[in-house]
C-alpha cells in the first residue's frame, strides 16, 4: 500500500523556489536541515499510524498554528473564516449575540460583550467560560466551530451555559441573535457633560469620534464643561484609528511609537494642529478589559497631561500585529512591533494605571470576580523597560468614597459608580448645580444628530 508522504527531498525542492535572499538566509543556520528532518519524520508517522485518516492539509494547518501559538498569545493563523471576522470587525455586521471571544486551554472564554446586545442584555460578562451552546458540550471544539454555533439567523433562539470566575454554579441564559451592527461610537448630554463611549476600533471610530464632539455640542447649544471617554472593555482594533481618536483630544507632540527587533526599526506618530475638544477637560475611563489600541489612547492623553485617567489598571497588550497576506483570503497575523507612549513607557504587561484608581462599586460581583490581564497569558511578551513601568495597585478598600455596597448605589439609582465619579468630576468644575445636572441623561434631538448616522444613541 502506497502511502503520500512528506520527503526531505520534497523540502528540498520547495526551498528552491524560495526567492534566493530568503533561501540564503535559511541556509546561514545550519542546524535548519535537522529541525527539518525531524518535522518530517513526525509528519510522516502520523501520516502512517495515526488511528484515523488526516489528509496534509490538517497536519501543515496545525503545524502552522502551532508554530506561531509558540511565539506570543497574539500571533496567529488567518484563514478564510478568521478573514471574515476581520472584515466584521473592522466594516461589517453579522447575525449573533455580540460577544468577543477566545480560545483558552480548550475553553471558550469571553473577552467582552458588545454594549446593547443579545449577549450584554443577558448578562454575560467578560471572563465568562462558555461551556454548552444549546445543550451541547462544546469543550475540546475549536473557536471557530463555537462562534459558527454562536452566528446565525437574527431571530432564532440560543441557549448558553456559562461557568463564571467566583461562582459555584453554571449559569443558564437565553436570548436571541439578532444582527449586530458595528457602532463604535456612541454619545450622550449628562447635563452640561459630554459623554462618549468608544467600544471598538474600526475604520470610523476617529470620524465618528470627531462627530459625537460636534453632535454635543450643537445637541447642548454651546461647548460641554468637558467630555467624559469611556474606554472600559474596549478590546482595541485598528493601530490609525487609535491615532485618529487621539489626535481628536491633542493638537501636538507624539501620539505613540512603534518599535520593531532592530534598534533602528522605529515609527513615530505625531497629532495634527488643532484639538476638536477645544483643550476643554477630559476624563478617560478604563479598567482590566482597555485593551490594545484602546491604551494607546489612554496612554498618549495621560502623557500629554491632557486627561484625567480614571478607573481601574488597563489589560496591558502593548504589541502590535502585523497582517501579512498570503492568499485571497488567508494571511499572518505576526506581532511585529512593540509600542510605546509618548514619555517612552511600554505598557506590555503592566499596562496604564489610571491617575485616580476608582473601583467598580455598582457591580455586585466587583470583588469575587477574578481578574485578567496580558501577564496572565501564556507565553505573553516580556516588557523590556518593565522597571520604568511598575505598577502600583492602590488599595481602596479603606477610601471613604469607596464605601458604598451595591446594593446601597441601587437604592440610590446608580447604575454606573465608574461614570458618575467621572461625570461628577468634570461636574464640579462648574459647581453644584452642574453635578446634580450631570446625573441626568438628556438624550440627542433629532436635528442634533450630525449626518454620520453611527452617532448618537437611539
Amino acid at each position: 500500500m502506497r502511502r503520500s508522504l512528506l520527503t526531505a527531498t520534497s523540502i528540498v525542492a520547495a526551498l528552491s523556489a524560495i526567492p534566493l535572499a530568503t533561501a540564503a538566509m535559511a541556509a546561514a543556520d545550519s542546524g535548519n536541515y535537522g529541525e527539518f528532518e525531524r518535522f518530517i519524520d513526525v509528519f510522516n508517522r502520523v501520516k502512517a499510524d495515526y488511528v484515523d485518516k488526516v489528509d496534509d492539509k490538517t497536519l501543515i494547518n496545525g503545524a502552522i498554528q502551532g508554530m506561531l501559538t509558540s511565539l506570543d498569545p497574539h500571533s496567529s493563523y488567518v484563514d478564510a473564516l478568521d478573514f471574515q471576522n476581520l472584515k466584521i470587525m473592522t466594516d461589517g455586521n453579522y447575525g449573533g449575540l455580540g460577544l468577543t471571544v477566545s480560545m483558552e486551554d480548550g475553553a471558550v472564554k469571553v473577552i467582552a460583550p458588545q454594549e446593547d446586545t443579545p449577549a450584554a442584555r443577558a448578562g454575560v460578562k467578560s471572563g465568562d467560560y462558555i461551556t454548552h451552546i444549546d445543550g451541547k458540550l462544546i469543550y475540546g471544539d475549536s473557536l471557530d466551530e463555537a462562534i459558527g454555533l454562536m452566528r446565525g439567523k437574527p431571530g432564532t433562539k440560543i441557549a448558553l451555559t456559562l461557568v463564571r470566575p467566583g461562582t459555584t454554579k453554571p449559569i443558564e441564559v437565553s436570548m436571541m441573535r439578532e444582527v449586530i451592527t458595528q457602532k463604535p461610537v456612541k454619545w450622550e448630554v449628562r447635563g452640561d457633560v459630554g459623554y462618549i463611549n468608544i467600544n471598538t476600533f474600526s475604520e470610523a471610530t476617529g470620524a465618528d469620534t470627531r462627530a459625537a464632539i460636534m453632535a454635543i455640542d450643537k445637541a447642548l447649544g454651546h461647548r460641554p464643561l468637558g467630555y467624559v471617554v469611556d474606554l472600559r472593555d474596549n478590546g482595541g482594533g485598528l493601530l490609525t484609528q487609535a491615532i485618529a481618536v487621539s489626535d481628536a483630544f491633542l493638537d501636538h507632540g507624539e501620539i505613540v511609537s512603534q518599535r520593531g527587533r532592530e534598534k533602528a526599526d522605529i515609527e513615530r506618530y505625531f497629532a495634527k494642529p488643532g484639538d476638536d475638544a477645544h483643550g476643554l477637560p477630559v476624563v478617560v475611563l478604563i479598567n482590566p478589559g482597555t485593551a490594545s489600541a484602546s491604551e494607546i489612547v489612554a496612554g498618549a492623553l495621560q502623557d500629554h497631561h491632557r486627561a484625567l485617567v480614571m478607573g481601574e489598571r488597563s489589560f496591558g497588550k502593548g504589541s502590535v500585529q502585523t497582517l501579512l497576506p498570503l492568499g485571497p483570503e488567508t494571511a499572518l497575523r505576526l506581532t511585529t512591533a512593540r509600542y510605546y507612549t509618548p514619555s517612552g513607557r511600554s505598557v506590555q504587561e503592566g499596562g496604564i494605571e489610571p491617575d485616580i484608581r476608582v473601583p467598580q462599586l455598582s457591580d455586585p460581583d466587583y470583588k469575587v470576580r477574578p481578574v485578567f490581564r496580558e501577564a496572565d497569558l501564556r507565553r505573553h511578551l516580556i516588557n523590556e523597560v518593565k522597571a520604568d513601568n511598575a505598577v502600583l495597585e492602590e488599595d481602596t478598600k479603606d477610601d471613604p468614597r469607596f464605601t458604598a455596597t451595591a446594593e446601597q448605589l441601587k437604592k440610590e439609582g446608580v447604575k454606573d459608580f465608574q461614570l458618575q465619579y467621572a461625570l461628577k468630576t468634570i461636574a464640579r468644575l462648574g459647581g453644584p448645580a452642574q453635578v446634580a445636572a450631570a446625573t441626568r441623561v438628556t438624550p440627542p434631538t433629532a436635528d442634533a444628530k450630525p449626518a454620520d448616522a453611527k452617532t448618537g444613541i437611539k
